[in-house]
């Protein structure tokens, strides 16, 4: 009995040493990421790297002895210290955001990425026409989605595409579209669908994208440039860009981007991916990255930002209810 305790106890606080060296290593490599766009790439999992940064605390400073101890709450502390500086910032925005009531001349903007292999596009379509929104911005609207989006198609009076086409990237609106269109094909190719609306304060510009994964590294950040680039020829105090940016805000590309847009990101450490079901085979139980995000210029105020259910997609849809000033 008393060897299998020891045995245990070695095995617990080995444990604890490799959760510290690992997470501490992989959070290094992450601040390395304002560097490297390969090294940003693991800036994307610093939650699993906190969690690491945790458990070595914990069970070093429980089941590790003396000297031993302290290297391993060391580790964890440093690496807890490395994963603050990535995501403290978007938590503390997240917190300090305060809901307020709707009015009936709020915009309310859906962001949802279809995806291709939706289990029951019924049930998103019957989500997305109870929520009654004045813009649905969706992306992957094609595969098992296309029912959705021709029944999208049908429901509201203006589309950024064409009935015949299948679009990627679709806008869907209840405000006349004055012009609307495709984000250019030169490379880098960026799958996205833009569309001026008439408002009774002056039209405005909303835009949706669809980026690639962040590995292989760079494709992500050239897609990010093209976007910043199309936004500068808009009215930035009244553009809306929304989208499935494949990218979290503890990422230095999405921190750069933020930066360069020039318009404020009102989705604030809301994860949406993955949702209940995100393949044919797996399951997660609730959803951990925050990869949609809505921007909007200075003319707007978010009154509501809000998680929808999970509805068949790889996503779970964001509704952000937006106030014009």
């Amino acid at each position: 009995m008393r060897l299998i305790v020891q045995l245990l106890s070695l095995f617990v606080r080995g444990t604890a040493l490799m959760l510290g060296l690992v997470g501490l290593g992989m959070a290094i490599a992450c601040l390395g990421g304002y560097w490297s766009d390969r090294l940003d790439a693991f800036t994307h999992a610093a939650p699993l790297w906190l969690m690491m940064g945790v458990g070595a605390v914990v069970l070093g400073g429980i089941f590790a002895r003396d000297g031993e101890r302290w290297v391993m709450v060391g580790l964890g502390t440093a690496t807890l210290l490395a994963c603050s500086v990535l995501m403290l910032p978007e938590l503390w925005a997240s917190w300090r955001f305060k809901p307020a009531t709707p009015a009936a001349s709020d915009l309310k903007i859906i962001q949802f990425n279809l995806w291709h292999e939706n289990q029951t596009p019924e049930k998103s379509l019957a989500w997305i026409l109870d929520q009654d929104a004045d813009v649905v911005i969706v992306e992957e609207g094609a595969g098992q989605s296309w029912s959705t989006i021709q029944a999208l198609r049908k429901a509201y009076p203006f589309a950024s595409c064409d009935k015949a086409r299948r679009c990627e990237t679709w806008i869907f609106s209840r405000k006349k579209m004055l012009a609307r269109g495709g984000i250019p094909a030169e490379l880098p190719y960026l799958s996205g669908a833009w569309a001026t609306l008439a408002d009774a304060k002056g039209p405005f510009t909303v835009t949706g994208v669809h980026y690639t994964w962040p590995v292989p590294a760079g494709l992500q950040q050239a897609q990010s440039r093209k976007l910043v680039n199309l936004v500068s020829d808009l009215d930035r105090k009244s553009a809306i860009v929304t989208g499935d940016f494949n990218s979290t805000p503890w990422s230095w590309t999405l921190k750069r981007q933020d930066k360069a847009l020039g318009l404020r990101r009102w989705t604030r450490a809301i994860p949406s991916w993955p949702a209940s079901k995100f393949s044919r085979v797996m399951v997660a139980p609730a959803p951990f990255l925050p990869i949609d995000h809505v921007y909007a210029g200075s003319e707007w105020h978010a009154v509501s930002v809000e998680r929808g259910p999970a509805l068949g997609s790889d996503h779970r849809p964001i509704v952000v209810i937006l106030r014009r000033k």
